[in-house]
């Protein structure tokens, strides 16, 4: 028995690259169709700071872009692909958020803060469940262990 920790809005596995949120004591994708994609935050310092050069590079066309270029996903704001070979280009957005010179250091910051913060909490997350999970196991062989007693006892009564 495995536990994996889920969005409780979409049930889909929660990694520690998705965009999240809290949803009361649970957290959950922010935007389930695209879970990768980013969130109104990252959007607002793009808009704000980075309209005026490239945010993104496609490995496989060698180009770089600006925003207006990208090619936005069709039900999700914060998915950007490459206007030639449609490749999803987020990731390589969400590292120039990180490291763009434009955007102030303590914006910068509080981005990477809030990224680090966010992967302990779902590392601690998946340490908690694989611990269930060991309790789990304990309590199955408890229970066998109990029965097994039981089995026992009955035949020597007989």
């Amino acid at each position: 028995m495995t536990f994996e920790l889920k969005c409780p809005r979409c049930q889909q596995a929660i990694s520690p690259y998705d965009t999240v949120e809290s949803d009361g004591y649970r957290v959950a994708h922010v935007d389930c169709s695209s879970p990768r994609s980013l969130g109104p935050e990252a959007n607002v310092f793009l808009y704000a700071y980075c309209w005026d050069h490239a945010v993104a590079e496609c490995a496989a066309c060698a180009q770089s872009f600006r925003q207006q270029e990208l090619i936005s996903g069709p039900f999700s704001v914060g998915t950007f692909f490459c206007p030639h070979c449609r490749r999803n280009l987020t990731e390589s957005v969400r590292a120039h958020l990180v490291s763009c010179s434009r955007i102030p250091e303590q914006l910068r910051q509080k981005v990477r803060e809030t990224c680090e913060a966010t992967q302990k909490l779902l590392k601690r997350s998946h340490e908690l469940l694989d611990h269930t999970d060991v309790l789990m196991r304990e309590i199955e062989a408890s229970r066998a262990e109990l029965n097994a007693t039981r089995r026992r006892g009955r035949r020597k009564t007989e």
